[in-house]
C-alpha cells in the first residue's frame, strides 16, 4: 500500500469576498485540484485511514492532535462523494435525546474548534423550523416544551418573532416556529478539501490521493481505521453483507448566488422535517401531523421527502432533499423529486434569487436501526461508516469514540 509519492491537496483562491482574510468563494464555486509532489514517505505510521471523506478526515484530525502520525488513503484525487454534495449542517436538533444528542453536541464542539483553526468560514445561525399549518404548530410546541429537559436548546417563537429573526421566511399563513442556536452551516466544498491541506501543514498527515486500497497490511500501521462510506464491495465484503447496511440516494439542487450580500440567517426547515427526524419522537402529537401528511401528500412519503435549506460561502443556497433506499441506486434523478422539493420550498422560502444553478444526488450508507455502523472485522481495523445524512452531524463525536474504544 505505500510508495515514495504522494499526492497534496493545493488551496485553490480566486475573486471574490474573503473570510478571514482569505479568498474563498473560488474555491466554492469548484472543486480544489490536486497535484503530485515530490516527498519521500515513512515507513511506518501509527495508524492508517483509508477514505478521505469527512468521517476520515474526522478521525485524522482527532489523531493528530494526539500525536499521532497518520497517513491517509483516498482512491479519488479528492473528496467527491456524499461528504461534499450534502448541506454542510451540523445539525444536534435532529439527533435523538440521550448519547447521540451528547454525541452531536460534542462534536460540534470539535468542529468549532477545527474550523477557527483551518480559518474556515462558517455560519453559526442556529435553525428554524418554521410552521404553517396547525398540526405542525402543535408538534413544535410540544417539542420546545420537552426537549428543553432533555438536553436541547430550543425555543418557541411566534410569527413576529421568527420574522424578525430571519428575512428568509415567508409571512402568510405563518403560525411561527422552534428556533435552536446549536446549528452550523459550512460548505463542504470548501472544508473537505482544505482540512487535508491544513492536517498536512500543521501536523503532518500523509495524504495519498489516487490510492485505492483493496488489502489490508497491518504489519505496516499500529491500527487501520476504514471509513469507505457506500462502498461495501472493495474491504470485507463478507463482513459488510452481514452488517444490514443499505445504500440511501438523495437528490439535492443549489441555487446562483445571492445578490447585494443578501444572507439567509438561520438554515431553514418546514413541517415535513418534524416527522423526518427522530429527535421528535419524543412528541405525542407527531402521529396526528404524519398521518395528515401521508394522507394528503403521499408523494412526499414515497420518495422520503423532506425539505431543508442552508447557505453556502459563496452564498448560494442549497436545496433538499429527497431519500431512496436500496443496495442498487438508480443512477437517473427524477425530475418530479426536484419539482416536488422545490415546491414545498416555494411555501417557506422567501429569497431574491431562486433559480436553481446546479442539480445533483449523492449516495451514502444507512442502516435500518442503528445511527451508525462501527465493528472490527480483523484485530486493530476499525471498519466505520452508515452515518446516513448525519455524517457532518456525528464525525468528530464518532471519531473520538472510535480513538478511546482502539486505545490510540
Amino acid at each position: 500500500m505505500r510508495g515514495e509519492w504522494g499526492v497534496r491537496l493545493r488551496t485553490v483562491s480566486g475573486a471574490g469576498p474573503e473570510v478571514g482574510g482569505r479568498d474563498f468563494s473560488a474555491i466554492a464555486a469548484r472543486h480544489q485540484s490536486t497535484v503530485a509532489s515530490h516527498f519521500v514517505a515513512s515507513k511506518y505510521a501509527d495508524v492508517a485511514i483509508v477514505g478521505a471523506g469527512i468521517l476520515g478526515i474526522a478521525h485524522a484530525f482527532v489523531l493528530a492532535r494526539r500525536g499521532r502520525s497518520v497517513v491517509v488513503f483516498e482512491r479519488s484525487p479528492q473528496a467527491a462523494g456524499a461528504s461534499v454534495r450534502n448541506f454542510g449542517m451540523i445539525w444536534p436538533i435532529g439527533q435523538p435525546a440521550g448519547k447521540m444528542l451528547e454525541m452531536a453536541l460534542r462534536s460540534r464542539e470539535i468542529w468549532i474548534e477545527a474550523l477557527a483553526a483551518a480559518r474556515l468560514p462558517h455560519f453559526a445561525t442556529g435553525s428554524l423550523h418554521v410552521v404553517y399549518r396547525e398540526d405542525e404548530a402543535t408538534v413544535a410546541r410540544e417539542f420546545c416544551e420537552v426537549a428543553p429537559k432533555l438536553g436541547y436548546r430550543c425555543q418557541w417563537l411566534g410569527a413576529a418573532d421568527v420574522l424578525e429573526r430571519s428575512a428568509a421566511v415567508r409571512p402568510e399563513r405563518l403560525l411561527g416556529a422552534i428556533w435552536s442556536p446549536t446549528e452550523i452551516s459550512v460548505d463542504p466544498r470548501v472544508a473537505l478539501p482544505h482540512l487535508p491541506w491544513y492536517l498536512s501543514e500543521q501536523y503532518g498527515v500523509d495524504f495519498r490521493w489516487r490510492t485505492a486500497v483493496t488489502a489490508i497490511d497491518r504489519a505496516e500501521y499500529g491500527a487501520t481505521i476504514v471509513c469507505t462510506g457506500h462502498d461495501f464491495e472493495t474491504l470485507y465484503p463478507d463482513a459488510f453483507r452481514a452488517s444490514g447496511l443499505t445504500r440511501c440516494k438523495l437528490q439535492m439542487m443549489r441555487t446562483g448566488p445571492q445578490p447585494d450580500g443578501w444572507q439567509l440567517g438561520p438554515a431553514l426547515a418546514a413541517g415535513l422535517t418534524l416527522r423526518f427526524y427522530e429527535s421528535f419522537r419524543v412528541c405525542r402529537t407527531l402521529r396526528a401531523l404524519e398521518e395528515r401528511i401521508a394522507a394528503e401528500t403521499p408523494e412526499y412519503d414515497r420518495f422520503g421527502i423532506h425539505v431543508l435549506v442552508s447557505q453556502t460561502a459563496g452564498r448560494e443556497l442549497t436545496i433538499g432533499d429527497s431519500h431512496e433506499y436500496a443496495d442498487a441506486v438508480n443512477p437517473f434523478d427524477r425530475a418530479e423529486i426536484d419539482e416536488l422539493i422545490l415546491r414545498y420550498a416555494r411555501g417557506f422560502l422567501h429569497a431574491p434569487e431562486t433559480a436553481i444553478a446546479q442539480h445533483w444526488h449523492g449516495v451514502y450508507a444507512k442502516h435500518p436501526d442503528q445511527p451508525y455502523v462501527s465493528f472490527s472485522p480483523e484485530p486493530n481495523v476499525r471498519v466505520v461508516t452508515g452515518t446516513g445524512g448525519a455524517g457532518m452531524t456525528l464525525s468528530f463525536g464518532i471519531a473520538e469514540q472510535t480513538v478511546a474504544q482502539m486505545g490510540l
